[in-house]
């Protein structure tokens, strides 16, 4: 099992971490936020904390609610901007984010998929390179503000960035465009719809990206929750994923999701829940994703598969 956090990177940098909350560096800005992971002490102190803050998020009359537990409130600590920019470079890959403070906890980027964007980034240019002048088609399914899009695109992908939510959606246009990248396909809609719809009419993509929430709502008022629709989607993604020179990325942020449960999910959609050593040709890999802060305290946050075949 793999276990993987980011490196390197100006923009971000998880300070301190403990009683349930972290505090980050995003750009110029500090902040604090909720972290029902951060079951130990923090390093420094609450004045510390506060003395280097801009900003700190309360949960609210949501929070405990299925759907709703990072809703809350932002209570500005020193003067900063309701919205800012921030920037990933690393080797060849290089895009922009615009970030804000929005009434669920979230700022626009979940920083710990970094490790998950480079993946993504070499496994794309690698099909660039085998593709003969045709660029491959890549699928970002619950593509949120499109970090992971951009990297396909920056790649040399043909992407297809698929979110159910119109603001997300226009978010990430505009992170595109802050980035100079263009021709992303986006579409709003429901991403079992969707994918159930490209398998009717044959469409194959050679690379996937699926980071799929607990809980959610199509456009359309479709529900969609991951323990009842996880293992409908992989079996439909399974059949729009193309047998060779190919690539999937599965993240799951929900608690009580391990690693190893991921992987025989995986497993039973594309392999049919056979070893992947039985499967030549076909590379599967699985672990989990963690932020370090300043003290050496791990704290982990999602799991992933990938498969490479």
């Amino acid at each position: 099992m793999l276990l993987e956090s980011p490196s390197e990177w100006k923009d971000y940098e998880l300070i301190d971490s403990g009683d349930f909350q972290k505090l980050e560096r995003f750009g110029r800005y500090v902040l604090i936020r909720p972290e029902p992971k951060a079951l130990w002490k923090p390093s420094l102190s609450d004045r510390e904390w506060m003395n280097m803050a801009h900003t700190k998020f309360t949960t609210g009359a949501g929070f405990g609610k299925s759907g709703k537990e990072d809703s809350g409130t932002w209570h500005t600590l020193k003067k900063m901007d309701e919205q800012w920019l921030i920037s990933y470079n690393k080797s060849e890959l290089s895009f922009r984010l615009r970030l804000g403070l929005t009434s669920f906890k979230h700022v626009g980027v979940f920083p710990e998929q970094a490790p998950n964007w480079d993946y993504i980034f070499n496994a794309t240019k690698q099909l660039v390179d085998k593709s003969d002048g045709i660029k491959p088609k890549v699928l970002n399914l619950f593509a949120y503000t499109g970090a992971a899009s951009l990297t396909a695109r920056a790649a040399g992908a043909d992407v297809t960035h698929l979110d159910s939510v119109k603001q997300v959606v226009t978010w990430s246009r505009a992170n595109m465009e802050l980035s100079s990248l263009d021709n992303i396909r986006w579409v709003i809609e429901d991403a079992l719809s969707f994918v159930k719809r490209e398998s009717k009419r044959g469409n194959l993509y050679k690379g996937i990206i699926m980071d799929p929430p607990a809980y959610g709502h199509g456009p359309s008022g479709e529900r969609w929750k991951l323990d009842e629709h996880l293992f409908e989607l992989l079996t439909g993604v399974a059949k729009i994923l193309a047998p060779e020179r190919s690539f999937l990325v599965l993240n799951l942020y929900s608690n009580g999701y391990s690693a190893v449960l991921a992987d025989t999910l995986v497993r039973s959609a594309f392999l049919n829940g056979k070893s992947p050593d039985e499967f030549s040709g076909n590379m599967l890999e699985y672990g989990e994703l963690f932020l370090r802060d300043r003290f050496g305290k791990n704290l982990p946050l999602s799991v992933f598969v990938r498969l490479n075949r």
